[in-house]
């Protein structure tokens, strides 16, 4: 008999939406990559009495009452011992909804896939990248809703090259826009073109796809980079005026631009940015030099890499 499981899902980096525009009967869509950088880990062991204890407590709760028309009042302890930055741009959310699920939906016994629980926890409201993710890690890309979607579904998966690296800059004074919020900045927002939706999913069709299969990191850098002018542009009116949440974010993602990274941009509404570079020593050597300027901005640098599989499930026994 199973007596607990444990669920570790990683981190994501959405690169953008495709059609914000709509008028071909679905919108939204994204590009979304599964990364190292941080993982949300939870275990859900059998207990006398229901419990929650760890990181992300208050959010916990909210989960498990969206979950309970269809998992019940599970007589578990929920433990949160790691969980993804909230409100960073990293899918926390989703993975943090998505994993206990999982751990619940293990532990029951219940039959069907994980997918049905993310309507109920409000996950795949817009991109359905990070529910892919979840399932199978690498890069995806999504469909965006139509007029009878549940969840966006998955339209093609890549795995991402080995040897490349993501170069994680954060600002910790700013944080994201989510919940209402978020519905408030879409509905400021001007249409979006129909021109400028065709040369996105041109782009992700011709040059970025392509790239991963051939792991030409120059191509897939300037198709990144392209569309996430184009995102930022439309988003800049919400944010400030600019492309990106974090304006020391952005001076510091320039500077390594200029020493040869490729595709740099925001991830969702940030303020976490990113760029691309083809091997970790590259990556190592750029963010040595960029240190000071970090520290002095008071940024956060990380390196990490594509991560190629989903969320990590494991099954304990009862010890006899």
């Amino acid at each position: 008999m199973i007596d607990s499981v444990t669920v570790r899902a990683p981190a994501r980096l959405h690169l953008g939406f495709l059609d914000l525009n709509g008028s071909l009967g679905r919108r939204f869509g994204g590009l979304g990559l599964a990364i190292d950088a941080y993982e949300t880990r939870v275990t859900a062991k059998r207990a006398a009495e229901p419990s929650v204890q760890g990181v992300e407590v208050g959010r916990v709760g909210r989960i498990l009452t969206q979950l309970s028309p269809v998992l019940g009042n599970a007589h578990c302890a929920i433990s949160i011992d790691e969980a993804i930055p909230a409100h960073t741009g990293l899918g926390s959310g989703t993975q943090l909804a998505l994993a206990i699920a999982a751990a619940l939906h293990q532990l029951s016994g219940r039959a069907g896939g994980l997918s049905q629980y993310a309507p109920l926890t409000g996950r795949g409201a817009r991109s359905g990248a990070g529910i892919g993710l979840f399932a199978t890690g690498g890069f995806v890309v999504d469909g965006g809703h139509g007029p009878a979607t549940d969840i966006p579904p998955i339209l093609a998966r890549a795995t991402f090259p080995a040897a490349w690296r993501v170069i994680l800059v954060a600002d910790p004074s700013q944080r994201g826009v989510s919940g209402p919020e978020e519905v408030d900045a879409f509905a400021a927002l001007p249409q979006f073109p129909e021109e400028y939706a065709a040369d996105i999913c041109r782009r992700v069709l011709m040059q970025v796809l392509p790239a991963l299969a051939e792991a030409h990191l120059p191509t897939f850098g300037a198709a990144i980079s392209a569309i996430q002018v184009i995102i930022g542009d439309h988003f800049a009116p919400v944010q400030g005026g600019s492309r990106f949440k974090s304006r020391a974010v952005e001076a510091l993602l320039r500077d390594f631009a200029a020493s040869g990274a490729n595709g740099i941009g925001q991830t969702s509404w940030g303020p976490t940015g990113f760029a691309f570079v083809a091997d970790a020593g590259t990556a190592e050597r750029l963010v040595a030099a960029a240190a000071p300027k970090a520290a002095a901005m008071h940024l956060d640098v990380k390196i990490c890499r594509g991560l190629n599989c989903g969320a990590m499930i494991e099954e304990h026994a009862a010890r006899a």
